[in-house]
């Protein structure tokens, strides 16, 4: 779990957020419509809606753009497109088992570009539930660790349902059962606690560590699944260790 959180952290370091902010945009606009249409307009009654605006405004997301993805997914603005929430299942090189979270308009070119990216690096696309089995549904929250005390944020976090609390000296990381998700969120929420991102994750039951040239070469490939625009989020079975992260640095 603390290689993908440290992969993170290096992603943010060499500015790739920024770099593509109007990826970032298609992206957080993409969640706030499919939140919106699910469950309704009203962020204090609809918790994915209010999750999605948050993470846009830490991202310096507009006002107005946020409430033009709100109108889109109620459907008072007829313009928008019918998204749909997707996983993809596969594996890169090396045999390492991947799952792709996607939201789209387009089945059809994003499992296209996805094969072309997987099948280009030696990989393969699989069918549902062929790699979901070795991955476990996790609530999970982040918070910077600057100006936290440790002690409370892990007992907020403890009495709303939390298997784990670790720190990495940059970030606090929450883990908990899906079940728990809206508690520790109200928790956090109610203690003032900033999070910079909640999500459900899907954590690998084992993790397998490969060498270093072997890591880097699974890595691009994750790199270049997350670079597509319909691509959330990227969960694997790797293990990412130091030599590879200072070897990415």
């Amino acid at each position: 779990m603390s290689g993908h959180s440290k992969w993170a952290t290096i992603k943010r370091k060499k500015g790739a957020a920024d770099a593509k902010r109007g990826q970032v945009f298609t992206r957080l606009t993409r969640e706030i419509v499919l939140a919106a249409r699910e469950g309704g307009g009203d962020p204090d009654t609809n918790f994915r809606l209010r999750l999605a605006i948050d993470r846009a405004r830490t991202q310096n997301m507009p006002k107005e753009n946020i409430e033009r993805a709100i109108k889109r997914g109620t459907g008072e603005a007829k313009d928008g497109a019918n998204f749909e929430e997707i996983y993809y299942e596969g594996y890169g090189p090396h045999g390492i088992a991947i799952i792709i979270d996607c939201v789209t308009e387009n089945r059809n070119r994003t499992v296209a570009e996805i094969r072309h990216i997987l099948t280009r690096s030696g990989g393969n696309m699989g069918e549902a539930g062929s790699v979901s089995w070795q991955f476990k549904r996790t609530a999970y929250f982040s918070v910077p660790a600057s100006g936290q005390d440790f002690d409370k944020v892990f007992e907020v976090a403890v009495e709303g349902g939390a298997d784990d609390v670790t720190s990495d000296g940059e970030n606090i990381e929450i883990f908990a059962d899906v079940e728990h998700f809206k508690t520790l969120s109200d928790q956090l929420r109610a203690a003032k606690i900033p999070v910079e991102e909640a999500s459900i994750r899907m954590i690998p039951n084992q993790e397998v560590e490969l060498g270093v040239e072997q890591t880097l070469s699974v890595m691009k490939t994750i790199e270049a699944l997350e670079e597509l625009d319909d691509v959330s989020n990227v969960f694997t079975t790797l293990k990412i260790s130091e030599e590879a992260l200072a070897a990415m640095e």
